[in-house]
């Protein structure tokens, strides 16, 4: 009876260990789907900074373009258009799907469209090729695209880690009960594979 008892309780022992250890482990699960939770979060909120401060210079660039002389009013209305359906649409990164991804990214890429055809349409208009302030918003706006690459694939990064922690074991179990749903990545539009090149120096598009 003795051993009998003896044996119950290295058992109910052995349970308690197991069960604390699938807390602690599980806790630590859950800790490392925040952090990388949050990071995706960060990480978005660097994407639309980048994308904001675009944003901001299209007024001043509009503004200098149409002191010149019978510039074409339907390029600079078009992009006065394209900011407008830019700033409307935005996305909450905890609540962040597919569909509202690919709404965002298609607003941007509309302005995007918009400001590489005004930047064609310059080079026939030598007064704001000479234009400093023009020079100076081009470059802004020049390096701004670039770092809206760098953070859209920042981004990416952030939320391909964070897919996979909620997907394998044991984080698929935690996420499951905690409520870590996968993220959308940003994809690349159709024919990305041969980008148009806009030459920031005045140049025309073309093909690579």
């Amino acid at each position: 009876m003795k051993k009998w008892v003896l044996g119950c309780g290295g058992l109910v022992g052995v349970v308690l260990l197991l069960a604390v250890v699938v807390v602690i482990g599980g806790c630590g699960t859950y800790n490392r789907l925040v952090s990388l939770q949050q990071g995706t979060e960060s990480s978005w909120a660097q994407v639309e900074n980048q994308y904001k401060r675009r944003i901001d210079l299209v007024p001043n660039l509009v503004q200098t373009v149409q002191g010149a002389a019978n510039f074409e009013k339907s390029t600079l209305t078009e992009v006065i258009q394209a900011r407008a359906s830019a700033t409307q649409v935005t996305i909450d990164p905890a609540n962040m799907t597919p569909e509202k991804l690919q709404q965002f990214d298609r607003a941007q890429g509309q302005l995007s469209s918009a400001l590489s055809r005004l930047l064609v349409t310059v080079e026939r208009y030598p007064e704001l090729k000479a234009n400093a302030n023009f020079r100076d918003l081009q470059a802004q706006l020049e390096g701004t695209e670039n770092r809206i690459a760098v953070e859209r694939q920042k981004f990416n990064d952030a939320v391909r880690s964070y897919n996979t922690a909620v997907r394998q074991f044991p984080g698929s179990l935690v996420a499951r009960f905690g409520n870590f749903t996968p993220k959308p990545y940003f994809q690349a539009p159709a024919g990305a594979e041969n980008p148009p090149k806009v030459d920031f120096n005045f140049g025309k598009t073309t093909n690579q």
